[in-house]
């Protein structure tokens, strides 16, 4: 078995685009519009994946945009993504001078969460194991839901 691409569904694209691309830094692999069912599908792969994109072997998010406005509750759009990343403060510092809001700080140095303008939850977790704790992130506290 091999791991293909998380669904989200997204309620505005060019929005959800920003935030995926400019602020998380992934990389559009390939979009489809379908005229028939009134959505378009748009892929996205980690920069550490672009080879393995090219190869069609990535993990990929992918977008889907409905055309006709639904709103989406109880699960219906996802649970949440997860991300390792080399420095998890670094990591949520860039995002913090982004605007985005953390909700969990890495207190713990090893995990943070975060909420796509579609409020889906994603992860951060320190990769090989957690950084001592620091401040200001073992001061900060949680901030809404995650």
């Amino acid at each position: 078995m091999r791991y293909l691409h998380t669904m989200i569904r997204v309620h505005d694209l060019e929005e959800s685009l920003d935030f995926f691309c400019n602020k998380l830094g992934l990389i559009e692999c390939h979009r489809m519009d379908s005229e028939p069912g009134r959505f378009t599908l748009v892929y996205l792969h980690a920069p550490l994946d672009a080879q393995q994109a090219n190869d069609k072997q990535a993990p990929l998010i992918e977008l889907t945009y409905n055309w006709d406005t639904e709103v989406y509750s109880g699960g219906r759009n996802f649970g949440h993504l997860a991300f390792e990343v080399d420095n998890i403060y670094e990591t949520c510092q860039q995002l913090m001078a982004k605007g985005v809001l953390i909700n969990r700080p890495p207190r713990d140095g090893h995990m943070a969460f975060i909420r796509s303008p579609d409020n889906i939850s994603i992860e951060f977790l320190q990769k090989g194991g957690a950084l001592p704790p620091q401040e200001p992130w073992l001061s900060m506290v949680n901030t809404g839901t995650w």
